[in-house]
């Protein structure tokens, strides 16, 4: 890929999602676990545990090149992202339990993602492919990209919420138009073997964003915890930070083709994420049933 993409618009693309992320975010947004604790814990227990392990399974059952597990284990370590938030007010869910969700999360990957990442490289063994691999001073890195722009977003939220709330909206629509981008670069950089890698990352995908959000969903159900709260929880699960992964891929870890599984995903994650939404939707809202403001 171009470097001066991997070295200054991959970066900063980046930076303008968890930036915007960070103006969304509050301090009560970490103090809520304490009001919250069951959804969160489940929902995080689902994204750190349940899903790294679903994922070895799916790539291991498909027998995906070594390099290409890696990174769909990438992918699997990445935290939620803003993506899940707009999912999740679209279909009413609580908004405010995926804002915590995703606060949490991104602190926690900082450690998750290098252990998931090193474990799987060392397991899958990939050839050619360098030093792959998150040692220390790569998860710095990962450290900066993740949780610097969310705590600048923050502390312009604090000092200026105004400012934050205007900002808001073309901020998301700027995330949006860069995980366009973002995609479509690490697919054209791939473009020769790109067939090749649809053909194999295709399925495996597909399965894992359908599992995820299932199980993001079923598991709170099975708790006790309400629809509402269920449904976020299931766009929080299954809805991953594909550009995180993109960046991490290219930018820390100098690999195109770990990239790929986090931007075929990217694809696929919407038209799936609006069939979940419509289908959990209407199983607690019938045809015809009005559907509460608040609900």
């Amino acid at each position: 890929m171009d470097s001066v993409l991997v070295s200054v618009a991959l970066p900063i693309a980046l930076a303008i999602i968890m930036f915007g992320l960070g103006l969304s975010l509050t301090l009560d947004d970490f103090r809520r676990i304490g009001q919250q604790p069951k959804p969160v814990a489940i929902a995080l227990g689902a994204q750190v545990v349940v899903l790294p392990a679903l994922c070895f399974g799916l790539v291991t059952a498909f027998d995906l090149d070594p390099l290409l597990a890696v990174g769909m284990m990438l992918l699997a370590a990445s935290p939620g992202g803003t993506t899940a938030n707009l999912f999740s007010h679209l279909f009413r869910g609580d908004v405010a339990l995926n804002v915590t969700l995703t606060a949490v999360n991104s602190v926690i990957a900082v450690v998750t993602l290098p252990l998931v990442v090193n474990l799987s490289v060392d397991h899958f063994d990939p050839e050619d492919a360098g030093d792959v691999g998150l040692q220390v001073a790569k998860t710095l890195q990962v450290f900066a990209i993740v949780l610097i722009p969310v705590a600048i977003g923050m502390v312009v939220r604090r000092s200026s919420p105004g400012f934050a709330d205007r900002a808001d909206k073309p901020v998301r629509i700027a995330s949006a138009v860069v995980l366009a981008l973002v995609i479509c670069g690490a697919l054209l950089a791939e473009r020769e073997n790109l067939a090749d890698y649809l053909s194999d990352i295709g399925p495996v995908a597909t399965l894992f964003c359908a599992c995820s959000l299932a199980l993001g969903y079923l598991l709170p159900r099975f708790a006790g915890v309400d629809g509402r709260q269920s449904l976020s929880s299931a766009f929080e699960v299954g809805i991953h930070n594909s550009t995180l992964a993109i960046a991490v891929a290219i930018s820390v870890l100098d690999s195109e083709a770990l990239a790929v599984p986090a931007a075929v995903y990217g694809v696929l994650m919407f038209p799936l994420a609006l069939i979940a939404g419509f289908t959990i939707r209407r199983m607690h809202h019938p045809a015809g049933q009005r559907v509460p403001a608040d609900s």
